[in-house]
């Protein structure tokens, strides 16, 4: 029999409503929770990156953590929005008298997650489900799936010859192994019933026969199938981008192998965005120098705006980081075949040991040009709000181009977050259950040990508000345009994000106008 746990933890009186408090029951933080005049208890940090969700944001139902905005039902534990793959465990609150008691499997102290899939082999003869992507959304795809109970074959077909893993750590802490940042370890998906195939690159669909072939020359049939191929390094189309010591990063083993080069040696990074920046910071202090070079007028700016662009650029200057901006690449040069080399449309020559190409990517959709697909120019694939692309056909995260209600039209965005919840909405309706995709967009980095946080979605705004100083580094920004809030984003300001981005799912977000007035989200949950 297991062995129970019993704890008081608080008075009835001392909580009000809508409030959470870490308790401790039997040695281990509990998150206490009393909404709606009930009480209720989950495990205290998120499953993703084990963040003290009492520093959140609870939203009806559900509690938002702080860091990276996944979100777990105070009731069940069930993840709800993502990052992360785990749930939280629950705990039994009953009320005696005036004091509000938790009872505990002691076991179930022992880890804050909770993995919420029954462990089966599939049946022959069933329907085979088959997801092309070992990503997040094809990974959450095939979690889903067996969650739901579907009993019928899940295969998982990724191109790499790696377990799925966590692929924000790459551009973050580059020297991780392949092994260190797995999503879940190899046996977890065949314990689940998961036919995880690596080394399996797609080469062909074909609707009417609803088969797919690949590389090795093999075709699997489906009877629903999910396209989650993701996307590939963008190449830029100027002379000398095949030279040796040009890399880009994409895979484990690319991270590595730009950590080993650019050790103690002279380092030009192509391109000012997310992978470009993070890939800089984590090498500034390792490189002998670092020079950054774009189109643009300063960093994330395009995102974020010139304001915070600016404020990032100086970080990385103070950490020696030198930035040629506003002025195009025109040619990258070598020697023997080795790049040495950079020449700007300027005409500057910036002369390197090593280049680091971050300059964007472009969805890996090349081999569904002729599937009769309907996709955009750029190569994503069209989908409704359920993610369906055809019938029996459904595609998620980069590769897919949506329609996010949040800005009323369809677009494709390339988050992590955005494509494990692709997968969760795609596995229901692969099952018939049907679902539209509704959460809000949420992104972060980390430069320096400083946290970046964005949530929601705005190409174009009328106006930045700000609500603290983005020159002291401590400040919530809001993308506002014709007087609606699009997208937030914040540094040191914790929960702000989380906050404004339950704002936003709830459809509460205050108007640029009322924010002037009055800035605390807290206000209007």
């Amino acid at each position: 029999m297991a062995e129970e746990v019993i704890a008081v933890v608080a008075k009835t009186g001392d909580f009000k409503d809508n409030e959470m408090r870490e308790v401790e029951v039997g040695g281990t933080k509990v998150l206490l929770i009393k909404q709606r005049g009930e009480f209720s208890a989950i495990g205290s940090k998120c499953t993703h990156y084990a963040a003290p969700l009492v520093k959140g944001c609870l939203g009806l139902g559900r509690v938002r953590c702080p860091w990276h905005g996944a979100c777990f039902n105070i009731k069940t534990g069930d993840i709800e929005d993502f990052p992360g793959l785990d749930g939280l465990q629950t705990y039994k609150v009953v009320i005696q008298g005036e004091d509000v008691v938790v009872k505990a499997d002691k076991k179930s102290l022992e880890s804050h997650k909770r993995v919420g899939i029954c462990p089966f082999a599939p049946k022959d003869g069933e329907k085979t489900f088959l997801i092309i992507g070992g990503g997040p959304a094809g990974l959450e795809c095939a979690e889903t799936l067996r969650r739901e109970g579907f009993k019928g074959n899940v295969i998982l077909a990724s191109r790499e010859n790696i377990l799925p893993y966590d692929r924000p750590k790459l551009s973050k802490a580059m020297s991780v192994t392949a092994e260190s940042i797995a999503l879940r370890p190899k046996e977890f998906y065949s314990t689940n019933g998961i036919d995880l195939r690596l080394g399996k690159e797609a080469t062909k669909l074909n609707l009417a026969e609803k088969k797919v072939t690949f590389a090795d020359g093999e075709s699997l049939s489906y009877d629903s199938l999910l396209l989650a191929t993701g996307s590939k390094p963008f190449a830029l189309p100027v002379p000398g981008f095949e030279l040796q010591n040009v890399l880009v990063l994409r895979e484990p083993c690319q991270a590595n192998e730009i950590v080993k080069e650019a050790t103690g040696k002279r380092v030009i990074v192509i391109g000012t965005s997310f992978i470009g920046m993070e890939a800089t910071a984590f090498l500034a202090g390792k490189a002998a120098k670092i020079v950054c070079v774009d189109m643009i007028s300063a960093p994330f700016v395009r995102v974020l705006g010139e304001k915070i662009g600016a404020m990032v650029q100086k970080m990385f200057e103070e950490k020696g980081v030198e930035f040629r901006l506003g002025s195009g690449v025109k040619e990258l040069k070598g020697t023997d075949g080795k790049f040495s080399s950079l020449v700007l449309s300027s005409g500057e020559v910036l002369e390197g040991d090593l280049c680091v190409a971050g300059v964007g990517v472009v969805p890996a959709t090349a081999f569904l040009k002729d599937s009769g697909l309907s996709m955009t120019k750029m190569g994503h694939i069209v989908v409704d709000k359920h993610l369906k692309a055809a019938a029996d056909v459904y595609a998620a995260g980069d590769v897919a181009q949506f329609p996010l209600p949040l800005i009323g039209h369809d677009t494709n965005i390339g988050h992590w977050q955005v494509a494990h919840k692709h997968g969760n909405v795609a596995a229901l309706n692969m099952l018939g259950k049907e679902t539209s995709f509704d959460s809000i967009p949420f992104f972060w980095t980390v430069l320096f040990n400083k946290s970046l946080r964005y949530c929601g979605h705005a190409l174009k705004w009328d106006e930045i508000i700000y609500n603290g100083s983005v020159d002291e580094r401590k400040f919530v920004a809001f993308y506002v345009k014709d007087d609606k809030v699009l997208a937030a984003c914040s540094l040191d300001s914790d929960p702000a994000v989380s906050q404004a981005a339950e704002l936003m799912y709830q459809n509460k977000m205050p108007s640029g106008s009322l924010l002037k007035k009055n800035s605390a989200l807290s206000s209007y949950l």
